[in-house]
Formats: structure tokens, sequence, C-alpha cells
């Protein structure tokens, strides 16, 4: 763990911040001011107990049942009951980075000082943060309102000391990794299991990270269709900055910049600039700018809703403090909806668009490489051998494959609204499902970037002796390191994993500037 720290008071966090925390670059602590809010909205809850007032998720039932009185002697058992019996997720378990962000994320809510929740609470979970005990979330099961409903649960299993976690490279107990940690089960007092269920903390770790990756395919994006540009003898010339002054979307301006940085002092330009009787180019290499760029504008949208929900309150029902020291006891505590994941599901969903689109136009491109009718010279599917080899002939239906699937997953979760809960709950965000078929897509697409690269490198090789662009050759090499020339076929499985495991670590991101 790095010795940097970051200091929770509930304030908005960035992406950046999100994706530290969740990878164990830097620590976390409490905020002092934190401390002092946590401690005044417990004192309201308490007071609301000691008095016998009736107050929702404090002393009744939950969503349908929520007109059902509890007797003070069963409040105990009404948390610990809401936790267990709201654990339903299926499926596999989400990644410890997405629930290490989960874990910091809840804390920093709590830290907001509306939860009506102890200070102790808000520890646990930064503990857990400190000594890496992830509890085992599963990815399915949530509607996204009353928030993360299931996928929170199985988060505050964890802490009080049930199912499983995470543990040193394990998968064991929660009581136990909690025991070999120092750490004691965390017994809940009145709300606490409420407040540590309702919010969207799951779909915002999930969803957050994802955006973070999907960022970098969108830069990287541009390096490849570079790449392709120079292999395909394309022209630079849609890239002018007057053409995209005329339609100044930030996007498409940052874009066509990019572009042109990248494709700067290029040999192979040069050699074909007179002689060339192309007028312009497919659209596939010509609105790059257009078409990165809006990609652009549609990720920088979901990073603003993101980190303005990351330093939100998503619980039910929020104490107000002030109201307390006013005296205005009939609106100390209030019930709203500010777990609903509507914000996040839209987002999550254009993100989904925008990246299958991406996808698209670099399957285009990969297409223009390696089909002879299109490829500008090159050898038929990039081998010098055709009809013997196929080269990157399937590498090709591979994108095409990975391109047809994110389709399908593109399809809008936030319109498919099931009514839950008795009818309570009668329309929920579905926010949950977006981040996690956003997941899918950014995969996918991680996929076919690695194959474009390939390709594009690979077309490079029959340009030569002349040079690319000076920042095209540098990252060239980057490719080449990590994947040689196609001297006969291959299995290129492994190729493809290898530049799209480079592509997660950072080994190209010099280029994304």
């Amino acid at each position: 763990m790095s010795s940097s720290s970051l200091a929770l008071n509930g304030q908005a966090l960035t992406l950046e911040e999100l994706a530290a925390v969740a990878f164990g670059k830097i620590s976390v602590v409490l905020h002092p001011e934190a401390r002092g809010r946590m401690e005044a909205s417990r004192a309201v809850v308490d007071r609301y107990l000691a008095d016998g007032a009736t107050v929702y998720g404090i002393n009744t039932g939950f969503g349908k049942m929520s007109e059902v009185s509890i007797p003070p002697d069963q409040l105990a058992d009404l948390q610990l009951n809401l936790v267990r019996s709201h654990a339903c997720g299926v499926g596999e378990s989400l990644a410890e980075a997405e629930i290490r962000g989960m874990l910091l994320l809840r804390a920093n809510v709590l830290a907001k000082g509306t939860s009506g929740v102890r200070v102790l609470v808000a520890e646990h979970l930064l503990n857990m943060l400190e000594k890496n005990i992830c509890p085992v979330v599963p990815a399915r099961g949530s509607v996204g309102a009353s928030g993360d409903l299931a996928p929170l649960a199985h988060l505050a299993l964890g802490m009080i000391g049930e199912d499983e976690v995470f543990y040193q490279g394990k998968r064991l107990g929660a009581r136990e990794a909690l025991s070999a940690a120092g750490m004691e089960p965390l017994r809940l007092a009145p709300k606490e299991g409420l407040a540590l269920l309702n919010g969207t903390q799951a779909m915002a770790a999930v969803g957050g990270l994802t955006l973070l990756r999907a960022e970098r395919v969108a830069r990287l994006a541009d390096l490849a269709g570079a790449m392709t540009l120079e292999a395909l003898k394309g022209t630079p010339t849609a890239f002018d900055e007057r053409i995209h002054a005329a339609r100044p979307h930030p996007g498409q301006v940052e874009a066509a910049r990019h572009l042109r940085s990248l494709l700067a002092d290029s040999e192979i330009r040069e050699s074909h600039r007179e002689h060339d009787p192309r007028v312009q180019d497919a659209y596939c290499l010509r609105c790059m700018p257009q078409v990165h760029g809006a990609v652009l504008d549609g990720l920088a949208q979901g990073r603003r809703v993101l980190e303005i929900e990351m330093g939100s309150a998503t619980d039910n029902p929020l104490v107000f403090v002030e109201d307390a020291k006013a005296g205005t006891a009939e609106s100390e505590i209030l019930s709203g909806g500010n777990f609903h994941g509507a914000p996040l599901a839209y987002v999550f969903d254009y993100a989904a668009i925008v990246m299958v689109d991406l996808m698209s136009i670099c399957e285009r491109r990969i297409d223009r490489l390696v089909n002879p009718d299109l490829n500008e010279g090159l050898p038929p599917f990039l081998t010098p051998h055709a009809g013997v080899s196929s080269g990157y002939m399937v590498a090709h239906v591979a994108a095409a494959a990975l391109l047809a699937e994110a389709r399908v997953l593109a399809h809008p979760a936030s319109v498919d609204s099931v009514p839950t809960s008795g009818g309570k709950e009668d329309h929920v965000s579905m926010g949950m499902t977006a981040a996690w078929k956003l997941r899918q897509i950014v995969e996918n697409a991680e996929s076919v970037l690695a194959i474009e690269l390939m390709a594009a490198a690979e077309g490079l090789e029959y340009r030569q002796p002349l040079k690319p662009a000076k920042r095209v050759q540098s990252a060239w090499n980057q490719v080449r390191s990590v994947v040689a020339k196609l001297e006969r076929d291959r299995t290129l499985h492994p190729d493809i994993a290898n530049l799209r495991d480079a592509i997660l670590r950072g080994t190209l991101d010099d280029w994304m500037r």
C-alpha cells in the first residue's frame, strides 16, 4: 500500500481516486470533520428511538412492510434479518478491485453524516480496505432501486462475519478472515443494516472502473486509427484544424488534434502526397475525429455523472442534523429516493452505445487492412503466403464476432424497469445491469483494439523502408515488443491476449495524449 492517503469527508471523488483505492495504490482514512457529522446524525437517531417515534427503517419493516411497527426488543434482529434476507445475489463474484471500490464508496456515503450510523461502521469498512478483506459479492441480482440491495447486502454480510470473503489470495469464511486480520465482526445497531444496503455503490464501482477503461480504449483508438491510416497510405487532410473549428464539438476537436499530433512527420505520407489519385479516404479513416470525438464526449458525460454520484448521499431515510439543531423535529429524518440509479443507468447505457460504435469503426478499419479489394496493395490478409496461409483472416472474424456480441449487449437496460417488492418499488433503474453490460462491452472493445493494432503494425511492415510518423513508429515498436511479425501462420490467440493485457497495463499510454 502506498504511503499516500485519501481522507474521506463525503466529498465528490474522481474516477482516478476510485481506481487508486480499488487497486491498492493509496490508503484511506476518515476525515475528522466526517466523524463529527456522523456522531451528530447518530445522536438524532438515538433521540428518535428514545422518544419512541416511528421512523422508516429504524423501527418499521421495509418496502411493502414499511407500515409494520417493530417493538424495541426486536430492532437488532430487524437489521440483521435485513442483511441476511437481501443477500440474494447470483452468479460469479465481482472482481476484488470492484469490491474494494464498493467499500470505499459506501464509507464515503456514511462520511457525509446523513446516514445516522455510528462512526465505527465507516471505520469497519475502511479497516477491511486496509487489510484487503473483500466480501464475495455475486455480480447479478440488483435492479438498481432501492439501490444495489443484493450486492450491498453481500458486502454487509462480510462486515458482520457471515458468508465468504477474499483474503490473502484465498476464498474463506468471513469470520475466519476477520479474526486472522485482528478484527471483530460488526454488530449492527438500529438503522445500520439499512444504511449499508440502500445506495448505488455497486453500480458506481463497477461502472466507474469500467468507464476509466473505456476512456483508455477511446484514446488508443486514435493511435490504432493513425497506424491503420499509415498502413493504408491514407491522407490526414481530413484532420485539418480548420475543418473541426467549423464544427467545434469538444471531443471532435480534441480527436482531430490528437490525430494530427500522431501523424506528424511521416515519410509514408510524403511518398504519395503528389501522385495519389484518391481525393478522400473511406469514412472509417476520414471520419475518425467525428466518431472518436463523439465517443469522448459521451464518456465525458458519464464521468461527470459518476463523480457527482460518488460524493452523494444515496441511502434512505436521510438525517439532516441542521434541522435537528433548529428543533424542526418533523423534518429531521426524511424518506426519499436518492438510491434510485437512473442517473447512472442512463450514462452507462449511453457509454455502451458509443463504445459499440467505436468498435464498429475499428472493425471496418481492420477489414480494410486485410481485404485485398480494399487494402491499397497490401498482401491478402496480411500474409506473404496467401492461399497456403490465412494470415489475419480469422483475426478479423474474431473482431466481427466480438462486435456482434457487443451490439446485442448495447440494448439499454434502463428502459426495462420491472416492478418489485409487491409494487412498492414499482419503477427501478436496472443500473447494475447497465454497468455489468458496459463492462463486458469494454472488454470486447479492448480485444478488438488489440486486433487492429496488430493488423496495422503488420501492414506497416509492407511499407518499409518508408517510415510512418515518429509517434506511430514508436508505438509500432511497443506493439512489436509484444507481437512479432507474421512470417508464417501461427496461433494468434496468445498475441491478441498479450496485447490486450499490455493495453490494460498501460504499455501504450504514452501515445494517448
